[in-house]
């Protein structure tokens, strides 16, 4: 079906908004925020699309989603098949919906952003995977038959599950392995409730499992099993490490060890995991900041993400702190706009350089400097420079660090013939992710540091082509 709307009037459409809750009420809880579009708003803002030739907008997409296509499926009606068309290139739709930084990809190389706002490909996304989910309905893709070689999967973040996905499309037999107790990875332990409710990772997981896909947890690869082992033990023809950034950076400043100091992935998991919010239903696993006074250091997602779910676990007064202005900030604008909305008290241009603590040895403040900025540094960010005679104390009783993370280094320590960088994250080659080791490959953040969900998604479709060729041709 044609779009029916002449090309000029689209382009006089207003971008449809996304509804959500109101910032007083979602402080208060961990629902979602972005409520989701009915199927009048999603029609209406599909036909927005110019159907441009060129398709910028797949060159965009990390994974190749045909938007075109999909999105004329909608204009059409026939929202089941546009689900089941954005399901051949992306596993997991209902959460890159929702956590994807479309305004970064997709949506950033959208014609119409030329002259106004560029097309809710996000928005689109997230609708057609929850109607169907809503409708019982999904999509799943037909595998190939059985090639009989065995692929083994370590981790099962977001590389992992599209890496997983498309593999036993292929025919081939994969087995996912986590160490913790359930699947996910990041999008489970690092991605707070309301941003991403852990019962669409589940079911998207679950879809995986009806493809065929096998997840073990509680398998810790390095100390349960070796790489080694799973290639002479197990049988396995392949191995994909995808194990993460999740060894947390600190800031090495004096009062770090004391009780109120966080990482970002320690609270965070913490509460995703241990169900911090659920509380008083589940036992409250982090230290009690209702009340209190908490600061989030950093001015990535993962730092909205933090100061969000303090303010939601019952902070008193919830700080940002930040040693750029928020223009550097490289969260996504949407996550500022909502965590500004929910009464954070941005600090911006600031850097802790102690933390104070009482006799007990729990956290009491934050001895804080005022920042200015330099000349740009390696990111292409203008440098903090300290301002000399501006420090100040801010009385906190618990802080979170959220100042990046390097990989985890347990596959690496215990496979000796498997290259590292100097930052200890796995060498891999650009375009086929194979290590120093045959038969081994590896993507995602162990490979690039830490990166967007989408961007991990993929290097799991990257990796999967090129175990896919190893497999049937035997060449490394």
């Amino acid at each position: 079906m044609t779009n029916p709307i002449p090309l000029k009037d689209r382009m006089k459409i207003a971008r449809q908004r996304m509804p959500e809750q109101a910032p007083g009420l979602r402080r208060q809880n961990f629902k979602e925020v972005n409520l989701g579009l009915d199927i009048a708003i999603a029609q209406k803002e599909a036909s927005r699309c110019l159907n441009c030739k060129a398709a910028h907008c797949v060159s965009g997409c990390p994974v190749g989603v045909k938007v075109r296509e999909f999105v004329e499926l909608i204009v059409a009606g026939d929202i089941l098949g546009a689900a089941a068309k954005m399901r051949e290139d992306n596993v997991l739709p209902a959460i890159t919906g929702r956590v994807c930084p479309q305004e970064e990809q997709c949506e950033g190389v959208c014609i119409l952003a030329k002259k106004g706002e560029s097309l809710a490909i996000g928005y689109l996304e997230r609708f057609v995977a929850d109607y169907e989910r809503a409708h019982g309905q999904v999509g799943l893709p037909r595998n190939a038959p059985a090639t009989g070689k065995k692929v083994a999967i370590v981790g099962s973040g977001p590389t992992a599950l599209s890496a997983a996905g498309d593999l036993i499309q292929r025919g081939h037999t994969v087995t996912v392995f986590e160490a913790l107790h359930d699947i996910g990875g990041v999008l489970l332990y690092g991605i707070p409730e309301f941003r991403l409710p852990k019962q669409i990772v589940h079911e998207e997981v679950d879809n995986l499992r009806r493809m065929g896909v096998e997840f073990k947890t509680n398998v810790v690869v390095g100390r349960t099993i070796t790489v080694d082992e799973l290639f002479k033990e197990e049988g396995y023809h392949a191995v994909l490490v995808c194990t993460g950034a999740g060894l947390p950076k600190f800031l090495n400043i004096p009062g770090e060890n004391l009780c109120g100091v966080y990482s970002a992935n320690e609270f965070l998991t913490r509460v995703n995991l241990m169900k911090a919010y659920r509380f008083p239903e589940f036992d409250q696993p982090v230290y009690d900041c209702r009340g209190k006074d908490v600061a989030v250091i950093g001015g990535g997602n993962t730092a909205l993400d933090s100061v969000r779910t303090a303010v939601r676990l019952g902070a008193k007064t919830a700080y940002l702190i930040y040693r750029r202005s928020e223009t550097e900030m490289p969260a996504r604008r949407e996550e500022v706009h909502h965590t500004q909305q929910e009464g954070i008290q941005f600090m911006m241009l600031t850097n802790p350089v102690e933390f104070q603590g009482d006799d007990k040895g729990r956290l009491t403040a934050a001895k804080c400097i005022k920042m200015g900025l330099g000349e740009p540094d390696a990111t292409g960010r203008r440098r903090p420079m300290p301002i000399a005679g501006s420090e100040f104390v801010l009385p906190i009783s618990m802080a979170v660090i959220a100042a990046g993370n390097r990989g985890n280094p347990l596959v690496q320590s215990t496979t000796p013939d498997l290259k590292t960088n100097e930052w200890g994250y796995i060498v891999a080659d650009d375009n086929t992710l194979k290590t120093s080791k045959p038969g081994v490959f590896a993507g995602g953040d162990i490979v690039t540091g830490g990166a967007t969900v989408i961007l991990a998604m993929g290097a799991g479709r990257k990796a999967a082509r090129s175990i896919d060729e190893y497999l049937r041709t035997g060449q490394w």
